[in-house]
């Protein structure tokens, strides 16, 4: 099982990015899919997650309105797709999968805002 993630970068305060996580070894549309991201000095804290069936969405409160999860199932690969960038979003941004007792997560994408 492997997810990995990229698109990550620098960016200016205001920009956008979007993420990818593209799995080998899970199917996405089994597992909860979620990102997650954690900053130097700071605990990982969830970003955005969407359910197996219906596709529903959840959101940590600093990003609602900015940022959009999304997946495509027949390229097995999780999006999340980053606007209105902020300094505090500066973080290593990882992918992760659910399934009862069956976790997975990605290596991680640097995601730096800066002017």
């Amino acid at each position: 099982v492997q997810l990995v993630e990229s698109g990550g970068g620098l960016v200016q305060p205001g920009g956008s990015l979007r993420l990818s996580c593209a799995a080998s070894g899970v199917t996405f549309s089994s597992y909860v899919t979620s990102w997650y991201r954690q900053a130097p000095g700071k605990e990982r804290e969830l970003v955005a997650s969407i359910v197996r069936v219906g596709g529903a969405t959840n959101y940590a409160d600093s990003v609602k309105g900015r940022f959009t999860i999304s997946r495509d199932n027949a390229k097995n690969t999780v999006y999340l797709q980053m606007n209105s960038l902020k300094s505090e979003d500066t973080a290593m941004y990882y992918c992760y999968a659910n399934y009862g007792v069956r976790t997975y997560w990605g290596q991680g994408t640097q995601v730096t805002v800066s002017s």
